[in-house]
């Protein structure tokens, strides 16, 4: 998430910054945005509007589009944190009054969720070294657990094809191709690009196994350090609503993307930690074998996720030096898993 430049907001998320905007006045309210929503922070709630986009990958472009994915996103948010996501709120005008849950004309729609402590906020816990190998096992348990549930179907079990894991490789790719030697080197895209191409042409009977054996799941997707909170329990929240096909994915993508995550932050034994949890509560031994293909496509994916957010119009200059010092690092992560 990053700072506002809020004179260069729209009228309306302007207009949401004022707690009487809101059914119990907080006595402020703070905004922090994502490349795709922006999030109001107001006293024990936080209220989440999607931008009318269109990256490609998404299309929020319209009112309807936008109420749907709200629904859509508490709907699958609830199976691993149920108690935060409280329901999909209208935003209305009144009389020139922007309001949420108003009676006037629906203007736009905000998922709502309690405010979850950002100091139990597992990125926040890494920086202040206060994870602990017990708590990424009850993550990894809990993960384990979620996967055993997890949806699954002959329709779900297209997307772990080798010919849908390479569409979606290419297109990370496409996307970060205009970035070079802004973000990312030709050097290091074309390493990267080599290696998960050579991967995939050779372990085609091991994507097939795991289709076979019932391994492509209705995943979590996008399960890094900042959507864990330890809070009441342990909360994993914000998974990808969006687009289908980058939820539906072999279970080992989604254990691969927090064990890079923490190698990310330093903590390789933290991430070691983690995935030998997991395997153990799972029994999924084969995964070993996928792991350093799906860290390093995970590090790819925070890399392009840097490279959206360095083109948000609504940033400064110095907030754009950060995002691309932070995703050269995922990029360099990236590299690090390619083995020789």
């Amino acid at each position: 998430m990053k700072k506002i430049d809020i004179s260069k907001l729209p009228e309306l998320i302007q207009a949401l910054l004022d707690p009487k905007a809101y059914p119990d006045p907080p006595g402020q309210v703070e905004m922090v945005q994502t490349q795709i929503s922006y999030v109001f922070l107001a006293g024990d709630y936080v209220y989440k509007i999607k931008k009318p986009v269109d990256m490609g990958f998404l299309d929020y472009t319209t009112l309807g589009k936008r109420l749907i994915y709200c629904r859509k996103e508490v709907e699958l948010n609830r199976r691993l944190c149920p108690d935060a996501y409280l329901g999909v709120v209208t935003v209305t005008r009144d009389n020139g009054r922007i309001r949420i849950g108003g009676k006037g004309r629906v203007e736009e729609y905000a998922v709502k969720m309690l405010r979850l402590p950002q100091d139990a906020m597992m990125d926040v816990l890494l920086s202040e070294n206060k994870v602990t190998p017990k708590m990424v096992e009850d993550v990894a348990a809990i993960i384990a657990e979620f996967h055993r549930r997890a949806a699954k179907s002959s329709a779900i079990n297209k997307f772990g094809s080798i010919e849908t894991i390479t569409q979606i490789i290419d297109e990370n790719f496409d996307q970060t191709e205009k970035y070079f030697d802004i973000i990312i080197t030709r050097e290091t895209f074309q390493r990267i690009k080599a290696y998960a191409k050579d991967f995939l042409k050779a372990n085609t009977p091991l994507f097939n196994k795991r289709i076979a054996n019932g391994q492509i799941r209705d995943c979590h997707g996008d399960l890094h350090a900042a959507h864990i909170c330890f809070h009441r329990g342990i909360c994993i929240y914000d998974c990808i609503e969006f687009i289908d096909r980058l939820r539906y994915t072999d279970v080992a993508a989604d254990v691969a993307f927090l064990a890079m995550d923490l190698d990310h932050y330093g903590r390789t034994d933290l991430s070691q930690t983690f995935v030998n949890a997991y395997v153990l509560e799972s029994g999924d031994k084969e995964l070993m074998k996928l792991l350093n293909f799906y860290k390093c496509y995970r590090a790819y994916v925070r890399g392009k996720v840097g490279c959206f957010q360095y083109d948000d119009q609504y940033i400064s200059a110095s907030e754009k030096e950060k995002i691309i010092t932070n995703a050269q690092t995922y990029f360099k992560l990236a590299e690090s898993y390619i083995e020789d």
